[in-house]
């Protein structure tokens, strides 16, 4: 059995070929023109799925479906993107009408974070662990899916799981969302960049500025992992903290939802063990009980493949 999933982005839409192990077959990636109404870009998903049946000797009709992960708020049951900021034009935007009457094939949708996390649980780091797993992905904000019993879930109206917007501190850092305090404004890639510079201004001989060039402007997370591993004791300070507020989120989605394994992705994760390691001992005393001894915590492995291989699991559950 083969699908197609599709990753809609404010800058591409990437759409591959999915077979039943989560292994793709072939892939492609134009650019999405964001700027758009939503029919042009709705005629580039329908082409990008016709081309990529075709270069394999497929017929459309052979397919299982087409799933799709956006970045915004959906409705799944209705097979429509609500609203995307990043996709102007594409507010109120009919995929499954416009795929069903394009292609005759089924279409299901959901948000990217959710589906990336599909993608992470059944065929990634997951390793197939179907009954809870949790991924948070840390990047320009704190993304999360949560996966129940193989499947996402996302509270009765579709929009749940936003984990990133768990209060840490009431009045805290502003957040994106307009709230004060957010997880995001402490465990984002953003937050870590910003309390960096922060730390570097009040030190004119941290290794931070000579690794951005003496233009804070240009100082970067991997930068601070850099400093923070050389010893620079301002950047190693920066990316405790960092870790510590990390530890708090983490805890409280653990005691939350006690997942099988917790899966981390997006830019920070690819710090790996050198994560994972600090993590692990700052976790333990968030966790209720103190009992580490069934908290799995792992690596994103699909990388930016996540997002196709998911949405194409969507398409194999028909849902």
């Amino acid at each position: 059995m083969v699908s197609v999933g599709i990753d809609l982005g404010g800058t591409g839409i990437k759409a591959a070929l999915v077979d039943d192990q989560g292994r793709i077959i072939r892939k492609k990636t134009i650019p999405t023109g964001a700027e758009r109404p939503w029919q042009p870009i709705m005629e580039d998903m329908t082409g990008l799925v016709s081309d990529l049946a075709k270069e394999e000797g497929l017929e459309a009709r052979e397919l299982a479906g087409v799933g799709i992960g956006v970045p915004g708020t959906v409705d799944p049951e209705r097979g429509e993107l609500i609203y995307a900021c990043n996709l102007p034009g594409c507010r109120h935007m009919p995929l499954r009408e416009e795929m069903k009457k394009a292609l005759g094939l089924p279409l299901y949708l959901d948000n990217d974070a959710n589906v990336a996390a599909l993608g992470e649980s059944l065929y990634g780091a997951g390793g197939g662990q179907t009954r809870c797993s949790v991924m948070i992905t840390l990047g320009t904000g704190v993304g999360g899916g949560v996966i129940i019993d193989g499947r996402i879930f996302a509270g009765a109206y579709h929009g749940g799981t936003e984990l990133g917007h768990l209060v840490m501190r009431a009045g805290g850092e502003p957040c994106s969302c307009g709230r004060r305090g957010c997880w995001e404004a402490y465990s984002s890639a953003t937050a870590l960049i910003r309390n960096a510079r922060r730390a570097a201004e009040a030190a004119p001989d941290s290794l931070l500025w000579k690794l951005c060039g003496r233009d804070l402007q240009r100082l970067d997370g991997k930068m601070v992992g850099e400093a923070a591993d050389a010893g620079d004791p301002v950047a190693s300070l920066v990316m405790k903290e960092y870790i510590q507020d990390l530890a708090i989120g983490l805890g409280n989605i653990y005691n939350i939802f006690q997942p099988e394994v917790l899966i981390l992705g997006g830019g920070v994760s690819a710090r790996g063990e050198k994560l994972l390691r600090p993590l692990e001992k700052l976790l333990r005393p968030e966790i209720y009980g103190n009992d580490m001894s069934k908290v799995d915590i792992r690596i994103a492995t699909l990388g930016n493949d996540a997002g196709v291989i998911g949405a194409a699991a969507l398409a194999m559950q028909g849902r």
